[in-house]
């Protein structure tokens, strides 16, 4: 068939309304915007952004009239998003992560740095694996860099979905959406004690032989944390619960302080606790056993970057399949 015969569209150009319109979305308006949402009240959005409150008010304004939409209900005590004003917020806050990460790319590609790229795990990907995985990337690829940040499985997810990172570990016990998973590493949870606490003879223990006993609980987002309390339910009990702490670190603390018992993953106590005179006993249950995944949003078009990290990471599963959990003094 001659290719004058393909009934084929060209490209629409916008429209003169539409290009008036795209350039009324500017950052400075997305950044006050993306305020009034964190703060849910003009006066501390406007103070946090320094500028005044009648100037954030007129942008908001302008801007919902601008595009014929009410972005805020104006309530007695703060603004609440309409859903126009909730789509507007994930694209903003995408926007202007974009923006940022066009900024630090630029100024390394200027100081040498050949590549960017941001990543989110939790801690326990954190703690046993990534230190490893990331020397030997690094080895290989000197002049790249990498944005690390700590957050929940859960949280992961929503980062990577939000595009605030390209690549995210995080537990499968995580829902990963529609983002693309791969298998990372294994590991096994172990219940850390003291030396002289009643159960430390034990070879191995289920959750449930725990329960008896004061813990001490990771952060109400962890996913260690989550599962402990599902088991605790699933059992007819509940935890007897002394505090919630922040890291694998500070569990191992509190249990050397004679708080508790503790729940982490066995690398984890090899990393941070062996040193302190604390003892490890596998969790026998089965989801003592976790396996974490690599999340991302769409594989096939990661920059040239994050798809070497991804086959980087991805390449060391063969290594990481967990060890064996026991008694470690």
């Amino acid at each position: 068939m001659p290719l004058a015969s393909l009934d084929i569209d060209p490209p629409r150009a916008p429209t003169p309304s539409e290009t008036a319109l795209t350039r009324r979305v500017d950052l400075t308006t997305l950044r006050l915007f993306i305020a009034v949402c964190d703060e849910q009240n003009l006066t501390r959005a406007a103070q946090r952004e320094g500028i005044a409150a009648s100037a954030v008010s007129k942008r908001m304004n302008d801007f919902e009239l601008a595009f014929g939409v009410t972005l805020f209900k104006r309530l007695s005590k703060g603004m609440a998003l309409t859903p126009a004003g909730e789509a507007l917020l994930h694209h903003a806050r995408v926007t202007l992560l974009n923006v940022e990460k066009i900024a630090v790319e630029l100024s390394e590609y200027s100081q040498g740095v050949r590549g960017h790229l941001r990543m989110l795990a939790n801690l326990s990907a954190i703690v046993q694996f990534l230190p490893e995985d990331l020397s030997a990337f690094f080895g290989a690829h000197g002049l790249l860099r990498v944005d690390l940040q700590e957050r929940p499985s859960g949280q992961v997810v929503r980062g990577i979905e939000e595009g605030a990172a390209e690549i995210g570990i995080c537990s499968t016990e995580a829902d990963s959406r529609a983002l693309e998973a791969f298998h990372y590493r294994y590991d096994n949870l172990v219940v850390v004690m003291r030396a002289d606490h009643p159960l430390v003879t034990r070879e191995s223990l289920m959750f449930t032989d725990t329960l008896d006993f004061d813990h001490i609980g990771l952060h109400t987002a962890s996913s260690i944390y989550l599962r402990s309390q599902y088991a605790a339910t699933q059992a007819g009990k509940a935890m007897r619960l002394r505090i919630n702490v922040p890291g694998f670190d500070a569990v191992c603390r509190m249990v050397q302080a004679n708080m508790g018992l503790g729940l982490i993953p066995d690398r984890a106590f090899e990393v941070v606790g062996a040193g302190m005179g604390l003892c490890a006993i596998r969790l026998r249950d089965g989801w003592g056993r976790r396996e974490l995944k690599i999340v991302v949003r769409d594989a096939a078009h990661l920059s040239a970057t994050s798809r070497m990290m991804l086959d980087h990471l991805r390449a060391t599963e063969s290594e990481g399949m967990g060890r064996p959990g026991g008694q470690v003094a």
